[in-house]
């Protein structure tokens, strides 16, 4: 309840106890054992923060926080609360506060989104499950993709560009380092996992814009948005994975504020204990760094867990207003929680801390604030006020209404997928798978060019070949037709030579027939007309010629 410019939260007899707004942004912690009262007094504090204009965001782990949006009702143990504390002479009354509803599922609330890249490898590799070296090369592939401007925007990106990675993980290599493809095939299972409990609804557009949460109704109140983390709850990882990245985008979305007099938003985590299970000391030293740091942009956190050893110390030393249910100590383990928590405390010498905490019933707490110079308070046993708002979950009807009423209904409720690491590695792998294509289609008409022209090569070859051999044939033949004729001619020739030295030896016969007659005749004549007469000479020159011819008949012969 917002009391003389402060949040009254509580009394302790008849003495009222404030949180000081100036002092909210030194953080604060809600502790207690289940059924204590921790979400009342968280309730309580929301709406106190609202009515001085503070906005406020909630994590919803029950459902029990969406009353918010009506006013509360007016029960017989609420009029005895009332009348108990006083609160009617005070101005208290029911009344509802500006409430938005959100959900990563987008079932209960407008869909909250952010982006692979403004979720950042470290948070991401959380979610992921990732071990040391599969978070360094996750680093490795936000570097090559912010170096070749490729976006980061929702899950598929992050798998195309694991798969892009992988294939040419020869090149990368070289540059980044190596990068193995059994690390790769690790971080696309669990991608692949985180999809199937959700995670392609988280990671997409139009992602959150911190800055609308930071604004109050026309009233004045502080805007208040509720997470509803009922289902998100079933992912314990995913849950405090995305807490954290709220404030790291508050931390750099904010500019430095220093002192104000109030928060510029204040932010409730229930089961915050899920913030720290598991988180590597990196992780660790981040939440720490930003717990102590995000001060100084006007956020204040308050941090509802069952016990206060599930904070780290060292977030647990920056909580200035400490606000401790009861703690039930039945065994040894409890027994020393319980005495922990009670040494946080400055002690108040009226009662003691320890039996006071372990027999506190519902809606009492022990509580210490920081004072107007920052300095804790003793602590006190106190009473936590009841809320003006609706305790309770609310009808799905009511919450749809107030959904669609809402000013960012229109802004977040349909999903964006505007252009970024995926569509451009498809288009890259069409025009690769074109470019292929052509390189091979020009590789075939290129073999087929070179077939084609070594076939024109060999059938050329092949013809000049047939045309030296039909050219050498012809030759052959010219030349068979010359020697036949040569032959032939010095055949005639050799004939005529052979008919002239036939003619020539008739001739020659001819003559020395003659000549041998004739002088045989006359040598026959004067031997028969020596010897008998004109008889004998008759006669001598019959045998004197043929005598004669067959002499030189001989003479010839064998010449």
């Amino acid at each position: 309840m917002y009391n003389d410019s402060k949040i009254w939260i509580a009394k302790s007899g008849d003495e009222k106890v404030f949180v000081s707004p100036k002092m909210a942004c030194r953080h604060g912690m809600i502790a207690g054992a289940t059924g204590t009262g921790k979400t009342v007094t968280l309730k309580v504090l929301a709406e106190s923060f609202s009515e001085c204009g503070v906005p406020v965001f909630l994590a919803d782990v029950k459902g029990d926080l969406a009353g918010m949006c009506n006013p509360g009702l007016e029960t017989e143990d609420m009029k005895g609360r009332i009348e108990r504390f006083g609160l009617a002479e005070e101005g208290f009354k029911f009344q509802s506060y500006p409430t938005t509803f959100w959900d990563v599922y987008g079932e209960k609330g407008l869909p909250l989104r952010t982006t692979i890249s403004e979720m950042g490898p470290l948070l991401l590799a959380r979610i992921l499950g990732l071990n040391e070296v599969q978070s360094d090369i996750l680093t490795v592939i936000f570097k090559i993709a912010d170096d070749n401007g490729l976006l980061l925007i929702d899950t598929k990106d992050l798998r195309s560009m694991l798969t892009f990675v992988g294939e040419n993980a020869s090149d990368f290599s070289l540059t980044y380092g190596n990068i193995t493809k059994q690390s790769l095939g690790s971080i696309i299972r669990a991608v692949i996992a985180l999809e199937s409990e959700g995670g392609d609804l988280f990671f997409g557009e139009p992602a959150l814009n911190i800055r609308d949460w930071i604004g109050c109704d026309f009233t004045g109140k502080g805007n208040i948005q509720v997470l509803d983390c009922q289902k998100l709850i079933n992912n314990p990882t995913m849950y405090s994975t995305f807490l954290l990245w709220m404030l790291s985008e508050l931390y750099e979305t904010l500019p430095e504020a220093g002192d104000l007099d109030k928060p510029r938003i204040v932010f409730f985590f229930d089961e915050a204990h899920m913030l720290f299970d598991s988180a590597s000391k990196v992780l660790l030293d981040k939440i720490e760094q930003i717990v102590k740091l995000i001060r100084s942009k006007g956020v204040g956190i308050f941090f509802i867990t069952q016990n206060p050893k599930d904070i780290p110390n060292g977030v647990l030393s920056q909580l200035g207003t400490k606000i401790q249910h009861a703690l039930r100590a039945y065994t040894p383990t409890e027994l020393k929680d319980a005495k922990a928590a009670c040494m946080s405390f400055r002690e108040n010498p009226e009662f003691d801390t320890f039996e006071t905490l372990t027999s506190l019933g519902i809606g009492e707490a022990l509580v210490s604030v920081l004072d107007e110079q920052a300095v804790p308070t003793i602590v006190k046993k106190c009473n936590i006020l009841p809320p003006s708002s609706q305790m309770g979950a609310i009808d799905d009807n009511v919450r749809d209404s107030q959904i669609k009423a809402n000013m960012l209904y229109v802004k977040y409720i349909e999903t964006v997928d505007r252009d970024s690491a995926y569509e451009f590695l498809q288009r890259k792998a069409i025009t690769d798978e074109e470019a292929r294509v052509k390189a091979a289609e020009e590789a075939a008409a290129e073999k087929q060019r070179l077939k084609e022209e070594a076939e024109a090569q060999k059938a050329a070859e092949k013809a000049a070949i047939a045309e030296q051999k039909a050219l050498e044939k012809q030759a052959l033949a010219e030349q068979k037709a010359a020697e036949k004729a040569a032959l032939a001619e010095q055949k005639a020739a050799q004939k005529k030579i052979d008919d002239r030295n036939k003619a020539i030896k008739s001739a020659s016969k001819s003559v020395a027939s003659s000549v041998t007659g004739t002088v045989g005749r006359e040598a026959g004549k004067a031997l028969g007309g020596a010897v008998g007469g004109k008889f004998g000479k008759t006669l001598g020159g019959n045998v004197g010629a043929s005598l004669g011819r067959g002499v030189i008949g001989t003479l010839f012969k064998l010449k």
